[in-house]
Order: C-alpha cells, then structure tokens, then sequence
C-alpha cells in the first residue's frame, strides 16, 4: 500500500470520485486547492482524501471516498491513520464533518472519533436538493474529533 500526495493541477481529474462523498461541485470546488490530497493505492486507486488547515492546531478531513469495489476492507482506516501519522507534529485534532448517517458516524467512532458539534440545518442550507444517505435524509452536519 502507498499514499500519493496529488498535486493541485492533478486533482480534477479525481473530481468524480470526490463527488461520491460530497455530491456538490460547488462544495468541492470550495477546498479542493486547498490542503492536501492524498490518494491510496494498492495496486490500483483505493480512495483518497482531501485535508486543510483549520487553524489553532485543527487538522480537517475535507473528504474523504473509498472507491466502491475497494469498501470495507480497511482503505478508509488507513487513510486516517496515515493522515495521524503525517500530521502528528504539526496539529493537535483532527475533525471531520458528516451528515448523521448510520454509515459514516459509526465507521468514524470506529476510527477513534468522538462527537464534538453540530451545525444545524447545514445540508438543507448549502445543498440545492436533498443529500440522503443510509436511508437518511441529511440536514444537520455533525463535527467528530480525535486528537492526533
């Protein structure tokens, strides 16, 4: 397995994977130049993710998609642990933001995060259709943090 830090003028070519995980272009246009992107492979392309700078000592996981075939198989955990590991020395917390789906809130609490804020109404507010996820129709983004 090898991480891959994507360069900025690469990274569009990953846009339709990071629209798995954030369905807006709009959204994703708003950080993909931003941070870093490290893409996973095995291989072949397992997933990738998108992380920025928050400020006083915030680490965030902007986005973050498994390919569908590669699910379930540990990419994602290991995608945050490596996010840990490189970052470790620079920030203090990493946090991510999510809808309150039963399939991303839990694989997170898995990875050792804990709820740490909401912002209510966020998806109805910034998405111009509804996000469902799980069977869930996504309105509020919940915040979950761990420390590095």
């Amino acid at each position: 397995m090898e991480i891959i830090e994507v360069v900025i003028p690469d990274r569009h070519r990953y846009l339709s994977f990071l629209l798995m995980a954030d369905e807006s272009e709009e959204m994703v246009g708003r950080y993909i130049g931003r941070g870093d992107m490290l893409l996973l492979m095995d291989h072949i392309p397992r997933g990738l993710c998108i992380v920025t700078d928050e400020g006083e000592g915030i680490l965030e996981i902007k986005n973050l998609v498994i390919y569908p075939e590669s699910r379930r198989m540990g990419y994602g955990r290991a995608l945050i642990e490596e996010v840990v590991r490189r970052y470790r020395d620079r920030y203090d917390v990493l946090q991510v933001g999510t809808g309150d789906s039963p399939l991303t809130i839990p694989f997170y609490e898995r990875c050792g995060f804990v709820r740490s804020h909401v912002i209510k109404g966020f998806f109805t507010k910034n998405y111009d259709h509804e996000i469902v996820e799980g069977g869930v129709v996504l309105e509020d983004m919940v915040y979950l943090r761990r420390p590095i």
